[in-house]
């Protein structure tokens, strides 16, 4: 099957080049890039005014599957995905059952294969149940393909337990993931812990919190040689860590999530629980860190952390509703309006976040525009707007503090392995 992305702007990454190009796919390979090609196509797709980007890759998403499918399942979050220009997604082992054997992950494999959309993979635990107890059969997930740790929903507290995964890590050339929280100090705390919080009665999460766990989660990367990725980064303190790091070589890399980077607790409503996230939403200082952290290359991608919960659950206010807010269908959306639209980021850093990088930190050959590469495609419109509206979501998730947000930039199409899963009307 021939398909033609015509009279786009092609950006690459991988060698920071932007082209006024048709991109031209057979078969789900890029067969050839180049301006004006005349074709016969078996489809077209016109990137008039768009970029014609690597489809996005999501580090962290929830997807619920298997065990909760009334909140979310590996086809709605496939969709959802897809509508939001990601070709790629690594889903989170905190399930019911918890992905800590082969069996959980050929499930979750399986699943993602007969629904042919996008690229799924699963993720599989430390230890086993997530209780930090006894580390989970690595050596069977990593031959059933899982292409990292991780704990996220948890933090390993038992250091040398979580020591000895970063040794297996490196044995097995796999990231680790890691959910940066000292559980021993969250207590009841349900969202920043600042004035403006206290003032409405609600018990708060101090920086410290994740800050103790990253400086140890560093230091344990620095002894084991371990390939570490800090998830959902919230704190400037945070940010100054990972640039000592990496200035001392140490193989650490981060993500921060768009509601991170854009809203602070002083954006919260009332007794609002869709801005009820772990990591709670910090202060402008912290967001201002976070931006410049991924301005100057500290912060090295853009995760969702995409977290769906029915509306019931988060109809039972901030105290005792769960963590968590969707965001597969609005981060790119939150990134072109929060970042590029403000001069954070171009669109070529904004394709490093949300796509090369991703797929260097996974080892994945993907991220990129180039011939001979698998055809994984987003075609984005950077000047589009629109308003934010959550019944309009794939998802099963309603649950945004977007909702109701003017932003701009549209996905107008995604294509993964030469496929058009997903076409803006």
């Amino acid at each position: 099957m021939l398909l033609l992305i015509q009279n786009g702007t092609v950006i690459n990454p991988a060698d920071q080049t932007e082209t006024a190009a048709d991109v031209l796919v057979e078969d789900g390979i890029i067969k050839k890039i180049a301006p004006k090609q005349k074709v016969k196509a078996d489809r077209v797709v016109d990137a008039t005014g768009c970029y014609v980007m690597p489809g996005f890759i999501d580090m962290h998403v929830h997807l619920r599957d298997p065990g909760q499918e009334h909140k979310e399942t590996v086809e709605t979050g496939a969709k959802a995905a897809a509508c939001g220009g990601f070709t790629t997604i690594v889903a989170m082992p905190n399930t019911k059952p918890v992905v800590d054997n082969a069996d959980v992950v050929h499930y979750v494999h399986n699943k993602a294969s007969d629904v042919r959309l996008i690229n799924i993979l699963q993720a599989g635990a430390v230890t086993k149940g997530q209780r930090g107890e006894e580390l989970s059969d690595i050596e069977a997930m990593v031959e059933a393909g899982i292409p990292a740790l991780s704990e996220d929903g948890k933090t390993v507290m038992n250091s040398q337990l979580y020591r000895e995964a970063m040794t297996l890590a490196v044995k097995y050339d796999i990231p680790v993931l890691a959910h940066c929280e000292d559980a021993n100090m969250v207590k009841n705390g349900v969202v920043n812990a600042d004035k403006t919080m206290k003032k409405m009665g609600f018990a708060g999460i101090s920086n410290a919190v994740e800050d103790v766990i990253v400086a140890r989660d560093i230091m344990l990367a620095k002894d084991t040689g371990a390939a570490l990725h800090l998830c959902h980064c919230s704190t400037k303190d945070s940010v100054r860590m990972i640039e000592l790091a990496k200035n001392e070589g140490i193989r650490v890399t981060a993500e921060v999530c768009p509601h991170h980077f854009s809203l602070t607790s002083a954006d919260i409503p009332a007794d609002d629980a869709n801005y009820k996230m772990n990591p709670p939403l910090r202060t402008k200082a912290d967001v201002e860190a976070l931006r410049k952290g991924l301005k100057d290359g500290i912060i090295d991608v853009i995760a969702t952390d995409h977290a769906p919960h029915t509306p019931i659950e988060k109809g039972l206010g901030i105290k005792k509703a769960p963590f968590g807010i969707v965001g597969l269908e609005t981060a790119a959306a939150i990134t072109m309006t929060e970042l590029v639209d403000k001069g954070y980021l171009t669109i070529m850093q904004m394709a490093e976040k949300m796509s090369y990088n991703p797929a260097k930190i996974l080892g994945l050959d993907k991220g990129v525009v180039e011939e001979g590469k698998a055809a994984d495609l987003v075609v984005f419109h950077p000047k589009k707007q629109y308003v934010i509206d959550p019944a309009e979501f794939k998802s099963k998730g309603r649950n945004t503090p977007f909702a109701g947000k003017k932003v701009k930039g549209m996905v107008m199409a995604t294509i993964a392995n030469g496929r058009v899963l997903y076409e803006r009307a």
